[in-house]
């Protein structure tokens, strides 16, 4: 019995099922990590810049959300996350442009076929249901196809957790803008068959989204309702063979305002996500292969129903969005002893998108074109393989390739060169020379403004390191370089559609990112990061035939710092924390000249505190204060931001 329960947690890990683990307890160096090779590998056997999340970090941030977590990494800047609940959350990585950072659920691309950017909406995931975050940087189309050109994120949902045949978890909150939650995590299972539910519901009367410049508008508040469901099975049909399925739905109603400083009152958006998936782990006696089967669909819906209390935009608005994807793939890693590992496989991945949109206004009813499933479709298939090599003197490498074939553009390669050098047991060194693709979303190449002779967008990425780990002292310093070509634009006409997409121009991001993590003597944690992001991009004029290059990375600063001290007494944790954002440009729409105008967003800082305490092995307290200087600022022109607000809440364990 004991050997065979030791068959079955090597498959828990090997199909990113986690237990939870102890930061006191290893070094990043050796921390495990899925998403660098797409099976468990530790940190010091990969070139790749990976950082993770654990359970034990996310508890520490208890009350917060998806975006305000990631927000506090080095690297990464998402828009909208300090906005109401339910705003649009674009990420960007290293300065990447919305829809260049892949998510992952659980090792599987998550797109939205409905959006113009594919980027997958965060506002679908609960920090209550995420077991771990790893963030993969740089480009990895190889490991993972299509959107992955700054990074991706991995978001890998919890499992029934530990050893007892039954438990359960429960958690509340309450806080500022009338918010609250509350949720459970319920389990049951043996050694061969484990199943847990989740649900958590969410809800905020908010604030309003654009801001009163005035200050006796009589905004409304733009309020969040959510609802999130998620089921996991997985059995162990023999020693070698896991298999386990789960589905997934979350809707959510928010919100809106019409735009920069101007309200709207009963503008809402309603979006429904349903995942459903199964996979299978047979394990080899120096490998695994891997199955994943993934079915998404998005449905959102915008309605401006303003006919009673009246609007200066229109009368009543009807957008209706559906995407579906599907994605499948199958794969392996297998040891040649301990110097040679390799990694192939394949997958199948496609799209499909069903729009339409009417409005009322003073000019008249209108319709948009139809934009339907029959004919707004694409599909992909890829092969990829990597060849590792490890334990050479301290030096360690991957190579790979990924061949890919789009039913539009036909055909793209991407590759990934990843040395490394370990120096001792604390130091690496670390480089990478790896390309990445974009492929031109369904409203790219189908919509009214759609062009079907687009090419993907193309990236090489350049970045190398060092990395120090030891048992007091973690630190690593990173430069980056990423290119990208034929970046898809709108371009403007002057006869009807009146714009079409084009490739057209070049895009250069670089930057520096340090980290550093101290724990000076016991109990007491210091962690902070630097990051430095530029860019710019260039074009041609079809006036001059000159190319002009300019800076453009709209929203994103180009400094940003985080700084927590956290400390650890007995039963009792308390932190406080520092971001600090520089000053960034940003790129509106004035309703006044019918227009975009560019605008400067000022620097700011923000000072958070959070406290928990265990009272009894079964039940935790926590409280949360967020911006307590009240600092006013914004992430985007014209849209309020969270000012001083607080949660607190009970985590309940049986």
């Amino acid at each position: 019995m004991k050997k065979k329960s030791l068959i079955v947690a090597a498959l828990i890990t090997s199909s990113q099922l986690f237990s939870q683990e102890k930061d006191s307890l290893v070094t990043s160096l050796g921390e495990v990590t899925v998403t660098a090779t797409k099976f468990p590998t530790k940190q010091n056997q990969t070139g790749k810049v990976v950082t993770v999340i654990n359970r034990d970090q996310l508890e520490k941030n208890a009350g917060r959300t998806i975006s305000e977590i990631l927000n506090q990494q080095a690297g990464i800047s998402i828009n909208g996350g300090n906005n109401p609940l339910g705003s649009n959350q674009t990420i960007y990585l290293r300065g990447g442009n919305a829809g260049n950072t892949l998510i992952l659920v659980d090792g599987i691309p998550a797109y939205d076929a409905s959006g113009i950017s594919g980027e997958f909406d965060i506002n679908h995931f609960n920090p209550d249901q995420v077991e771990r975050i790893e963030i993969l940087k740089g480009a990895q189309s190889t490991a993972y196809g299509s959107d992955a050109q700054a990074g991706v994120i991995n978001i890998i949902t919890r499992k029934k957790q530990g050893n007892k045949p039954v438990y359960l978890n429960a958690n509340l909150s309450a806080g500022s803008y009338a918010t609250w939650k509350g949720g459970f995590d319920f389990g049951v299972g043996t050694d061969e068959t484990r199943f847990n539910l989740m649900y958590t519901k969410t809800k905020s009367n908010g604030f309003s989204s654009a801001n009163d410049s005035v200050g006796n508008k009589g905004f409304d508040k733009e309020s969040f309702d959510q609802d999130l469901f998620r089921a996991n099975f997985s059995s162990n049909v023999t020693k070698q063979l896991l298999v386990r399925t789960f589905i997934q739905f979350d809707d959510y109603k928010a919100g809106l305002d019409q735009g920069a400083f101007n309200d709207e009152k009963d503008y809402t958006v309603k979006s429904e996500n349903l995942q459903i998936g199964a996979g299978a782990t047979y394990s080899l006696k120096h490998g695994a292969l891997y199955f994943n089967y993934n079915y998404n669909t998005i449905n959102r819906q915008y309605i401006d129903d303003s006919a009673q209390r009246g609007s200066s935009f229109s009368y009543y608005s009807d957008g209706r969005y559906k995407g579906v994807s599907r994605f499948a793939e199958l794969y392996g890693n297998y040891s040649f002893g301990k110097y040679v590992e390799i990694l192939a496989g394949g997958d199948w991945r496609d799209g499909k998108t069903d729009q339409t949109y009417t409005s009322v206004s003073s000019f008249g009813p209108y319709e948009s074109p139809a934009l339907g499933d029959d004919s707004a479709n694409t599909h992909q298939v890829s092969a990829f393989a990597s060849l590792i090599l490890k334990n050479l003197g301290g030096f360690g490498t991957e190579i790979g390739g990924r061949y890919n074939h789009h039913s539009v553009y036909k055909n793209n390669f991407t590759y990934t060169i990843n040395p490394y050098f370990l120096i001792g047991e604390r130091f690496k060194v670390f480089a990478s020379v790896s390309s990445a693709f974009k492929a031109p979303g369904l409203y790219y190449l189908f919509s009214p403004y759609g062009n079907k002779s687009l090419k993907p967008e193309e990236s090489t990425g350049y970045e190398g390191g060092l990395q120090y780990s030891s048992k007091r002292i973690e630190a690593r310093v990173v430069y980056f370089n990423r290119t990208i070509k034929n970046v898809i634009i709108f371009k403007s006409l002057s006869a009807a559609p009146y714009g079409v997409y084009e490739n057209a121009d070049k895009q250069q991001d670089n930057g520096v990112e340090l980290e550093l993590k101290v724990k000076p003597v016991a109990g007491l944690t210091i962690e902070a990061n630097y990051t430095f992001v530029d860019g710019e991009i260039t074009t041609s004029s079809a006036n001059t035939g000159k190319d002009t290059t300019f800076f453009n990375l709209f929203r994103r600063p180009k400094h940003s710092i985080n700084a927590i001290v956290g400390y650890q007494y007995q039963r009792l944790f308390a932190s406080i924390g520092v971001r600090y954002v520089s000053k960034r440009d940003d790129v509106f729409y004035n309703s006044n000249t019918f227009g975009n105008e560019q605008t400067k967003l000022a620097a700011y800082q923000t000072i958070n505190f959070f406290a928990s305490y265990k009272a009894a092995k079964w039940i935790r307290l926590f409280a949360d204060l967020k911006n307590i200087t009240n600092e006013k600022y914004f992430d985007q022109y014209g849209f309020n931001t969270r000012r001083f607000n607080a949660t607190a809440g009970v985590n309940l364990y049986f």
